[in-house]
C-alpha cells in the first residue's frame, strides 16, 4: 500500500472514531440496546471498506450499476459526512468533558452536537454525490489573443478535461458531455487528460465517448497522469482508432483559407505528454511552429504554464485540479481544496501576453463528490487583440 493510501486509511479511521459518537447518540435516541456496540461495529465497517479498497490499489473495476447506486455511492456520502464531522466533532469531544468537569456537572460526550454535525455533513454530501456531481453546465468564454491571425478571430474551441470514465462515472454520463460539446458546433474539440480514473478496464467506454465528439477541425487529446495509472499505450491506440488525434510532445499547424503576405501564419496546436511520469517535452511540442503563428498548448498539469509563457505560447489549456471538487459555493476561485495545493487551480490566468485556462473537470477522483465547483463543458472563443 502506498504512503498516500496509508494516510487515506488513517484519516478514514480517525473520522470513523468521531462518527462512533454520532452513531451512539442516534442509536440511543432510537432506544436501541447496546448502542455503543452497534456504533463501534458501524465505525469498524466504515474503516474496513476503505482499508480493503486501499489494499487493492484503488484500481477501478466494473460493478453492476445497482451496486454502485445502492452501496458504493451511499458509502461515499457517509465517508464525506464523517470527514466533515472530524474536526468539529473531535474538538468538541476533547474540550467539552474537561469544561463539564470544571463546572462540576456530569461528564458526557457531546453526542447531540456530533450527531447534528454529521447529519448536516450528510445532507451536503448527499447533494454533492448524487446531484451536483451529475449536473454539469456549458460555459462560454472569450479569450483575447494578441496578434492572432485574423482568420481565426471567433474560432471556437470546445474544452473538456478530467473525464475519469469508470465505475463512478459511466459511459452514459460521458456521452451527455460529448453531445453537449457537439451542440456548441465548435471548430475544434480538445480533451486535456485524465480520461480514465485508474486501470485499463474502461478503455472501450472512453473510446466511445471520444469517438462521439465532432468538430470541424477534429478532436485532439493530451494525456494526463491518471491515463498512465495502468498501461497508457492501449488507450492511445483506441483513441486514435476513433479518429481523434493524441498529441504527445508534438504539434501541427491549423490554417484557414489562403496565406497572405504580412499576415500571421495560422494557429499552432500542440500538446505535451504527462508531467508526473516525466514524459513531457515542451521543446519538441513547439518545434516547427512558424514564428508568426499563435500557439495553443494542451498541458494537463497547469504547473507548466510559466514555462509555456516563457516560450511565447499564447493560450495554455489545462485541467488536473478539478477546482478542488469541493469549494465554498460562488467562491470556488478563492476558497477551494485545490487553492492550497496549486498556484493555478481554476479559471483564467495571465503572464505577460500568455493566457492559461484551468478547466474545472467533468468527472471526479477520490470521493465521487462535487460541491461549489460545477463540472463543465467549456467553449472558448478566440478573439484577436492587436
Amino acid at each position: 500500500m502506498s504512503r498516500f493510501l496509508r494516510v487515506f486509511v488513517l484519516v478514514t479511521a480517525s473520522a470513523q472514531l468521531v462518527f462512533l459518537v454520532a452513531a451512539h447518540e442516534a442509536a440511543r435516541r432510537l432506544g436501541i440496546e447496546h448502542s455503543w456496540l452497534l456504533a463501534a461495529a458501524l465505525a469498524l465497517a466504515g474503516t474496513s471498506v476503505m482499508f480493503v479498497r486501499a489494499r487493492s490499489g484503488m484500481y477501478d473495476v466494473r460493478k453492476p450499476r445497482l451496486q454502485v447506486l445502492l452501496l458504493d455511492l451511499p458509502y461515499y456520502v457517509h465517508w464525506c459526512a464523517s470527514l466533515f464531522t472530524l474536526v468539529p466533532g473531535a474538538l468538541a469531544c476533547l474540550l467539552v468533558p474537561p469544561v463539564q468537569l470544571l463546572r462540576g456537572v456530569p461528564v458526557e460526550l457531546p453526542g447531540s452536537f456530533v450527531l447534528g454535525t454529521y447529519l448536516l455533513g450528510f445532507a451536503f454530501a448527499f447533494y454533492g454525490v448524487f446531484i451536483r456531481r451529475s449536473w454539469f453546465v456549458t460555459e462560454e468564454i472569450e479569450v483575447p489573443i494578441p496578434g492572432l491571425d485574423p482568420r481565426f478571430d471567433g474560432y471556437r474551441i470546445a474544452h473538456l478535461s478530467d473525464l475519469h470514465i469508470g465505475t463512478m462515472t459511466p459511459k452514459e454520463t460521458g456521452l451527455r458531455w460529448s453531445r453537449a460539446a457537439n451542440r456548441a458546433a465548435p471548430d475544434l474539440t480538445v480533451i486535456t487528460g485524465d480520461l480514465v480514473t485508474s486501470g485499463t478496464l474502461f478503455y472501450d467506454d472512453i473510446a466511445a465517448v471520444v469517438g462521439d465528439l465532432r468538430a470541424k477541425d477534429g478532436v485532439f487529446v493530451s494525456m494526463g497522469n491518471h491515463d498512465y495509472f495502468g498501461d497508457g499505450e492501449p488507450l492511445v491506440k483506441k483513441l486514435r482508432a476513433t479518429g481523434a488525434q493524441v498529441l504527445r510532445n508534438e504539434g501541427l499547424l491549423l490554417e484557414r483559407g489562403e496565406e497572405r503576405a504580412g499576415q500571421p501564419h495560422g494557429l499552432w496546436l500542440a500538446a505535451i505528454d504527462d508531467t508526473w511520469t516525466k514524459r513531457d517535452d515542451m521543446d519538441r511540442a513547439l518545434a516547427g511552429r512558424p514564428s508568426s503563428a499563435s500557439a495553443v498548448l494542451l498541458a494537463h498539469d497547469p504547473a507548466r504554464f510559466p514555462a509555456a509563457a516563457e516560450k511565447g505560447v499564447a493560450l495554455t489549456l489545462s485541467g488536473h485540479t478539478h477546482g478542488g471538487q469541493v469549494a465554498i459555493p460562488f467562491l470556488a476561485r478563492q476558497l477551494s481544496l485545490s487553492h492550497l495545493a496549486h498556484k493555478f487551480h481554476l479559471g483564467m490566468y495571465t503572464i505577460g501576453r500568455s493566457t492559461l485556462y484551468v478547466h474545472p473537470g467533468l468527472g471526479t477522483t477520490g470521493p465521487p463528490m462535487r460541491l461549489g465547483v460545477a463540472p463543465a463543458v467549456v467553449v472558448l472563443t478566440l478573439r484577436r487583440r492587436p
